[in-house]
């Protein structure tokens, strides 16, 4: 038996991922808890049991008392002496029980609680395993849908992906790979709850730093990161070296390293710009595909002015104003933007309102006011 049981014990062990010294506690637990029930709920009966052969050793511990009162817990100063002579009133002595008398419904209470303890240890061993992993993308395989949520295949646990955490219009089906981030790792009553998603910007930053390995080395460094999901990302990158292009690491030889991630992006549109510290230039460049004509900021309110082409209006602030809202994401300034046209009447307003002023002033100095008297 104890061989079949250290058998059992090792397989579990390298099936599960478990410590076998956790099983093994696991095991003894159960058992006790098996023989206690056998004997009543009885405290005092107690197992040890050896880690390396498995051999188990079940005992009742009695007091050593005058006269016995409870069978269950004390034993005469004749019988103890019978066991071991050293013995005196008050000792306590170990009594040897028949492992065999464990019974059915005991074995089932050590099988139940076995079973509990190897989950749950199970459920350890997957959180410490994913719980320092937020941040990053996991790739798995989509085995059902239900209530909303996606749950994908992660091999020896499974993670939740939120159907508002999947692109606009994506229908995954059963057997689809998909990437995601993991967003976040808890605990809950049915075990480890690994939350993923595919919509935050942090995905589109992963993405990039698994597919390039200037980022991932630290080469190039993404400065910031917005993006409205299924539409358009934008992303900053910085190179301290100037031998190393940011965009064109990004963008990869023919723009294989890009392309890869707008299909994981399932066709998202995104702009990669160079960081700059100059915050006209960081507008100008932000405003990308758009050419900007002239930039005034204010810096102490972070609004700047843009002036574009008639042409390039339409295309600088983009359908619903999606192109500028991500470029004030990305730069943090207030963004506004007018055509050349606008602009160029704003001038004229001004300059004909500075004459009308001037004028008015020099009439002033001409003909200066009559006083009555």
């Amino acid at each position: 038996m104890t061989k079949e049981l250290c058998n059992v014990v090792d397989q579990i062990s390298r099936e599960k991922g478990i410590s076998r010294d956790i099983l093994i506690e696991a095991l003894e637990s159960a058992l006790l808890s098996a023989m206690r029930k056998k004997y009543g709920g009885r405290t005092n009966i107690n197992l040890v049991m050896d880690r390396q052969k498995c051999n188990i050793t079940v005992f009742e511990t009695k007091t050593v008392v005058q006269k016995v009162t409870n069978p269950d817990e004390e034993i005469s100063l004749a019988d103890a002496g019978k066991v071991d002579p050293l013995k005196g009133e008050g000792d306590t002595v170990d009594l040897p029980l028949d492992l065999q008398d464990l019974g059915r419904i005991a074995a089932q209470t050590a099988k139940q609680v076995i079973f509990q303890r190897v989950r749950e240890a199970e459920r350890d061993v997957i959180f410490n395993e994913f719980k320092d992993k937020a941040g990053q993308i996991i790739t798995g395989a989509v085995m059902r849908k239900e209530k909303g949520i996606y749950y994908i295949n992660l091999g020896k646990t499974e993670a939740v992906l939120p159907v508002k955490d999947t692109l606009p219009n994506e229908n995954l089906k059963r057997g689809d790979t998909v990437k995601a981030i993991i967003e976040d790792v808890r605990i809950t009553t049915k075990g480890p709850a690994i939350i993923v998603s595919r919509t935050s910007p942090e995905f589109v930053a992963g993405l990039f730093k698994m597919e390039v390995p200037e980022i991932n080395e630290g080469l190039v460094q993404i400065r910031n990161i917005v993006r409205e999901p299924g539409e358009r990302t934008k992303i900053a990158v910085y190179s301290k070296n100037s031998a190393v292009d940011p965009v064109g690491s990004c963008v990869g030889m023919k723009g294989t390293r890009v392309q890869a991630i707008v299909r994981e992006l399932r066709g998202e549109r995104i702009d990669i710009i160079p960081w700059a510290d100059d915050p006209r230039m960081l507008i100008a460049r932000a405003l990308s595909p758009a050419v900007i004509d002239k930039i005034g900021i204010n810096e102490e309110g972070k609004t700047a002015m843009v002036v574009v082409n008639d042409q390039q209006l339409s295309l600088a602030i983009g359908k619903k104003g999606q192109n500028v809202r991500l470029a004030m994401k990305l730069t943090g300034w207030d963004i506004d933007i007018i055509s050349d046209t606008e602009y160029s009447k704003i001038r004229m307003e001004e300059t004909d309102k500075t004459l009308e002023d001037t004028l008015r002033k020099e009439s002033q100095k001409k003909d200066p006011p009559s006083v009555d008297g």
